[in-house]
């Protein structure tokens, strides 16, 4: 029994370590990029080798320790900014004029989902300014057209696979599009708004492909990254919310932070992992929020359960008319 719990010892450290290092190779292959979203996991499993070497000591335990210690404290390194150990990026201020502020939600539906009444009631009961709605097909669309109705605006995007779209607000809309930022098909709606004090700002909705066998990063990453540069681009305060497939500590989006001067309200709160929502031991934060720093924030947070994979994503916010250039 000892010699097999050593052999499954040993099994688990490679996975571990050999998991650990695929990331560093710098390829947008699926199967590697992939291994960017269960740090946590990881860093859980490298802890449990520590405990388990002293316990066991099997044949070269020491090493198997020290390395296990070192994966455990490189994986906590790379989570941790987006636990309440690290100081925040971005303070709440929900001292504004309620009448100046406005909700953004974003919600990836579940294309196959048949139970549209919870996210339907979601909507009706928030009622966000501001509204995404991702993986819509024509089903999903008639479904949702009496609560739509309530929006002054509603763009839809169709689409034969996982990346319909449909953008609703009741913001004054001064300009909008579906935009391809990437090789592929999959849309990215950009709008410039006006919020409710007559601050102008920019907002980019954003849902593209994930890794899977068969997809590699490439044009996600490049549609992350575009999405970036337009926001780098423009002279207005910019709000960056959707289905990123991507999660907040990945490089591409260390990068697009960087290059889109945004900032990140995860960041010394928590993971708010928006999927998946069916398996408590499975989520990741892959739903994100981006925001140039002329936004403030006045709440940020997961919804509820909507009966999708995915967690609603929703912020109060609030953008001063001087900033609003």
């Amino acid at each position: 029994m000892v010699t097999l719990l050593k052999a499954l010892l040993w099994l688990l450290f490679l996975s571990v370590a050999v998991t650990t290092a695929l990331p560093f190779i710098p390829s947008n292959e699926w199967w590697i990029r992939g291994w960017d979203f269960p740090r946590l996991h990881i860093a859980t499993l490298a802890a449990v080798c520590c405990l388990a070497t002293l316990w066991l000591r099997p044949t070269g335990f020491m090493w198997i320790t020290i390395l296990s210690l070192g994966i455990l404290v490189y994986q906590t390194a790379k989570i941790i900014p987006y636990t309440s150990l690290y100081p925040t990026e971005l303070a709440l201020e929900p001292l504004h004029p309620d009448a100046e502020t406005f909700t953004v939600t974003s919600i990836n539906v579940l294309k196959e989902n048949k139970d549209h009444g919870p996210i339907a009631d979601y909507i009706r009961k928030e009622q966000p300014a501001v509204l995404l709605l991702m993986e819509t097909d024509d089903t999903w669309r008639a479904s949702l057209a009496e609560v739509l109705s309530l929006y002054k605006t509603v763009e839809y995007y169709p689409h034969e696979t996982h990346y319909g779209m449909i953008f609703a607000t009741n913001l004054v809309v001064e300009e909008f599009a579906f935009r391809l930022l990437s090789k592929d098909d999959t849309p990215t709606a950009v709008a410039l708004l006006v919020a409710p004090n007559g601050a102008r700002f920019s907002y980019i909705g954003l849902h593209p492909k994930p890794p899977i066998p068969g997809e590699d990063t490439d044009e996600r990453d490049a549609q992350l990254l575009r999405a970036a540069t337009i926001a780098h681009n423009l002279e207005l305060p910019v709000i960056c919310i959707g289905d990123f497939n991507d999660v907040a500590w990945s490089r591409t989006s260390k990068h697009i932070k960087t290059e889109g001067g945004f900032v990140d309200p995860r960041v010394g709160r928590g993971f708010y992992s928006s999927f998946d929502a069916t398996h408590p031991l499975m989520r990741f934060p892959i739903d994100q929020l981006f925001v140039t720093k002329e936004v403030k924030m006045v709440s940020f947070g997961r919804g509820p359960h909507v009966g999708s994979d995915h967690f609603p994503m929703e912020a109060t916010v609030y953008i001063e008319p001087a900033l609003s250039r």
